[in-house]
Formats: C-alpha cells, sequence, structure tokens
C-alpha cells in the first residue's frame, strides 16, 4: 500500500492544517461571499473579544466561544454597526473569555438565528495568573452572604435579566477610563477567593471586577457614555449603579454611599454617578467596578486599554480578510 501524500510531514504541520480545518470539518462551510475576523486574534483568559462579521444580512446572528470539547464557554449577539455611507452590513458580537477557561485551543462558531452554523473560527487562548486570597467576615457580612432571603433572589433575577439583554444602541465603544483617580487596589479582577465566616466555616468565590481601596465619599465616575439601567439599593452590592454601553456590555459600581443618578437616564463618560462607601456585603470603604459581557465577567482594564467597539480597526481589520 502507498503511503499518503501527508505521511512524510512532520505531525505538528499537519495538526496546524487540522486545526486550520476544524471548524469547517465540524461545522460547515462559510457561506459565499462572508467575511470573519476577530480582535484580538490571541485573547486571554479574561478579555474581550469583538468578532465581526460582513456579509449577506442575518438575523438572530451569535457568536459562541467553545473549547476543543464542544463545550460551550460564552457567547454573545451579533449587532448592527453601520459603515461608511450609512451601510449596515458589518455586524460585530463582544463576547467574553472566561476566567475559568482553560487555556489552549478553542474555537469561535458564528450560529444563524436557525441554529444553523456559518463559519468556525480557530483561536488560542492565552493563559494568565490570578491572585489567590482569604476575607474573613464578621457575622453581619455572614449573615448577608449565606442567610436565606427571598429579596436576594428577586435582585439576582433583575440584574440577570439586565446583564443577558441584548440591545440595539451604541453608545461609547471606548476606551473607557477607571471611575476613581486613586489607582489604589484591593481586589483584582479574577482573585480567586476563600471566604471565611464568622461560624468557622468556609466558602470560595471569583472576584468578578477590581476593588479600588477609596475612602468614604470619594466621587465615582462613569466609565464611559451610556444610559443607567440600575440605581437602586441592593442587599448584597449597596447603592448600585448598572450602565448600558453598548449592545450586552454593561459596567457595574457596588458598595457606594450614595447614588446620584437616576435610571433611564443617558450619562456622559466621567458623568458623576454617586460616591464610595461600604453599603451591602463590604469590610470597608471601597468601590467594587467590574465589566459584564453578555453576563460573563470580563477584565476592566482589557476595556482601558483598548476601544473594544473601535470603528476604524474594524472595518480595517474586515477589510484585509479575504471573501470566503
Amino acid at each position: 500500500m502507498k503511503g499518503s501524500p501527508f505521511s512524510a510531514l512532520p505531525r505538528g504541520f499537519l495538526l496546524f492544517l487540522l486545526i486550520l480545518r476544524l471548524p469547517c470539518l465540524l461545522y460547515g462551510q462559510e457561506p459565499a461571499g462572508s467575511r470573519f475576523a476577530l480582535i484580538p486574534e490571541d485573547p486571554r483568559l479574561g478579555d474581550p473579544v469583538t468578532v465581526i462579521y460582513a456579509g449577506a444580512p442575518g438575523q438572530g446572528m451569535k457568536a459562541v466561544l467553545l473549547d476543543t470539547g464542544g463545550r460551550r464557554l460564552s457567547q454573545a449577539f451579533f449587532f448592527s454597526l453601520p459603515g461608511d455611507g450609512g451601510e449596515d452590513s458589518v455586524k460585530a458580537a463582544v463576547l467574553a473569555v472566561p476566567s475559568t477557561a482553560k487555556p489552549g485551543p478553542a474555537i469561535i462558531r458564528v450560529e444563524g438565528e436557525n441554529g444553523k452554523n456559518a463559519a468556525g473560527i480557530p483561536l488560542v487562548l492565552g493563559g494568565r495568573e490570578f491572585l489567590a486570597e482569604e476575607i474573613y467576615l464578621d457575622q453581619e457580612n455572614t449573615d448577608i452572604r449565606t442567610r436565606p432571603d427571598p429579596q436576594k433572589n428577586i435582585e439576582t433575577a433583575q440584574l440577570s435579566a439586565i446583564l443577558f439583554r441584548t440591545g440595539g444602541d451604541i453608545f461609547s465603544g471606548g476606551p473607557f477610563t477607571a471611575p476613581v483617580t486613586s489607582t489604589r487596589r484591593t481586589g483584582f479582577f479574577g482573585d480567586r477567593r476563600i471566604f471565611r465566616y464568622a461560624d468557622g466555616s468556609r466558602d470560595t468565590s471569583i472576584h468578578a471586577g477590581i476593588d479600588y481601596g477609596v475612602p468614604r465619599g470619594t466621587p465615582v465616575r462613569a466609565c464611559a457614555s451610556g444610559r443607567v439601567v440600575l440605581a437602586r439599593f441592593r442587599i448584597v452590592t449597596g447603592y448600585s449603579v448598572v450602565i448600558e454601553h453598548f449592545p450586552g456590555t454593561y459596567s457595574l459600581y457596588y458598595h457606594l454611599d450614595k447614588i446620584q443618578v437616576e435610571e433611564g437616564a443617558l450619562v456622559e463618560g466621567g458623568t458623576q454617578l454617586g460616591e464610595s462607601g461600604a453599603t451591602g456585603l463590604a469590610t470597608g470603604p471601597h468601590l467594587h467596578w467590574e465589566i459584564r459581557v453578555a453576563g460573563e465577567n470580563t477584565d476592566p482594564d482589557a476595556f482601558i486599554a483598548r476601544p473594544v467597539l473601535d470603528k476604524e480597526a474594524i472595518l480595517d481589520k474586515i477589510n484585509k480578510v479575504a471573501v470566503f
């Protein structure tokens, strides 16, 4: 029997070819005339990823991040990104790489409204180290975290309904700015936390944002333009504000001492939202700030580092991609 024409090639090169072909083998060919691109192409755990699509209009399209075993890690719906001349053919979806994902090869699958797969885009998730810390809670904070309360369930459901909602408005594409001028941080994105309760028991969690160790009364400002979609007291997070910036992407500000904006208000970046405090589950005055993308926690520093919806960069990227 003759050997395969590929038998003389190095195994590493064959694996590379397989990875390139895997999306098409598993999920089908891209529709004719379509283009897909990612920014960045090599995201780390916790990073936001902008998935760009140019081609025939599609309704209800979404991007789904999968590990090599086919497990869904996160997903986000596409929304229109008007192009030059008022065109509406370029769409974007911003999804987050969970901090709990496994580094290595992964796939972003583009799905149509009927569940039909339009494309599979290979990528490699970069690893990173996260800090570990123990937090000792007094009885009051232990009760806030552990005691059953129907109101907490209501508040959790209300927040989830907001954070998993994908609207159609783009108020700001970034880059974002930090909500306080202080650079002192007492908690970091992705911290692996152990809570020590007053009765000696323990529980674990992953920190969803950044904690700024600032005195009570420090002005807290909007990190970017947007619409205030929540401004109220919550049992666990105290006085809280949530702002929608573009479809599926929200910034959250917790443990405030007071709120100075109302739900439904449109705010510019830098608008004072309130003052920092220690309301809700807090061991001292600070501001907890986080960014959610389609409900998933993502690293706020990534939004400070680059504009996630940079129209010029998006159009430049997609225009360099070959048409399928």
